[in-house]
């Protein structure tokens, strides 16, 4: 494919941006950003809030630095967010167990309702965006991505 289709209908020369994947990963990112938007968005739960319930739904009792780690977050940013999920409802601290001056993070019932309604949604608009693409392709898609990823962690000399 040489071009994208403008509103026109007409086929617009992308030029060098048709061959760089940073520019294509970019724009599937703004697909599903939107589509995270309109799926769950009105309930006020934006992407970045969702990836820390689910992270710590996964590992509860997860310190809050852990978290903000695992997920690319600086500490300053975690600790706004967290502040606004505790302040939702959706997130609970405690001083870890094994360190009093670490905070240990939980799901509130609320929580855990919220991110199980929100992964509903966006497991069936993920399904309607990737009808086209096998299991196989959703699998071979993500690892490629993930090894993109795995750059940011990689040790650079």
């Amino acid at each position: 494919m040489s071009g994208a289709v403008s509103d026109a209908g007409q086929n617009e020369a992308l030029g060098v941006l048709d061959s760089l994947v940073g520019y294509h990963l970019r724009r599937a990112s703004a697909v599903f950003g939107s589509d995270f938007t309109r799926t769950v968005g009105g309930e006020g739960l934006r992407q970045v809030p969702f990836a820390i319930l689910s992270v710590i739904a996964a590992n509860p009792g997860i310190r809050q630095g852990a978290a903000g780690e695992a997920l690319g977050i600086k500490r300053a940013n975690m600790v706004v967010l967290i502040n606004e999920l505790a302040e939702g409802g959706l997130v609970e601290r405690t001083p870890a167990e094994d360190d009093r001056r670490a905070i240990a993070l939980a799901l509130t019932t609320k929580g855990q309702a919220t991110l199980e309604e929100a992964t509903a949604r966006l497991i069936a608009h993920e399904n309607e965006l990737l009808a086209d693409f096998s299991g196989a392709e959703r699998r071979t898609l993500i690892d490629l991505i993930r090894r993109i990823e795995a750059r940011e962690q990689a040790p650079t000399d």
